[in-house]
């Protein structure tokens, strides 16, 4: 990636990198390294919901907690994180294997967004949570919030949240199980448990996003199954 490159992208960004070794790596798929995003998005995926869920509480105050929920949801879903990346010009700045580069990956919704989630979470390492939050709320800037999102449509990931917090039951826990196929083309396998219910269910889909709502979904089917 040229230095030129690199350096527009972190004025984008509103945030100079003291090490840049971390934004290259955001911006790596495991089909080009073996030293890619996936840890910074794991890490990234937390502090963007934090930071949004701070965001939301700040601004719609009065708002019912079932309601911020799924107004996050909205906001920290594969599409919005895809036109967040499309304003970064993120496309041209990925580092991909010969491949998945030639299957169209540079312009896949799933891995850009992908790599934003890594972007915030290569800030946070890079200066903490204060700097992370404000690119956060940068990036979400030109987006208007209000009370009126929630009438989106649910994803099963949401659906599943909220089905168990008007239970009182503790949220459900997504992991990796396995990714299988070529580097151009996996297959993610996720876990989906309710350990208090000693419910669990398995997922699948071309990237870990499609895979969790997968899992959600079997997850939700089985449950309501249970306890109509």
């Amino acid at each position: 990636m040229e230095d030129a490159s690199l350096q527009a992208l972190q004025q984008r960004l509103q945030h100079p990198f003291k090490d840049p070794a971390l934004v290259r790596r955001a911006l790596t798929h495991r089909s080009f390294s073996s030293e890619h995003y996936e840890r910074l998005e794991f890490l990234g995926d937390s502090v963007l919901g934090l930071a949004v869920s701070t965001m939301l509480f700040q601004q719609l105050k009065g708002t019912p907690e079932g309601e911020l929920s799924r107004i996050r949801a909205n906001l920290v879903k594969q599409d919005t994180l895809h036109q967040i990346a499309k304003r970064l010009q993120l496309a041209p700045l990925l580092r991909l294997g010969e491949g998945e580069a030639k299957s169209g990956g540079r312009e896949r919704p799933s891995i850009l967004a992908d790599a934003v989630e890594a972007l915030i979470g290569a800030v946070y390492l890079d200066a903490g949570y204060g700097s992370a939050e404000a690119v956060v709320h940068r990036l979400y800037a030109g987006l208007e919030i209000s009370k009126a999102m929630p009438a989106a449509s649910k994803d099963p990931k949401t659906a599943l949240q909220e089905w168990l917090q008007a239970r009182r039951k503790p949220v459900p826990q997504y992991e990796v199980a396995n990714i299988s196929g070529a580097a151009h083309a996996q297959t993610f396998h996720v876990q989906c448990t309710v350990p208090e219910l000693q419910a669990q269910t398995l997922g699948q889909g071309p990237s870990r996003r499609a895979a969790e709502q997968d899992a959600a979904a079997a997850m939700l089917q089985q449950l309501q199954a249970q306890h109509r």
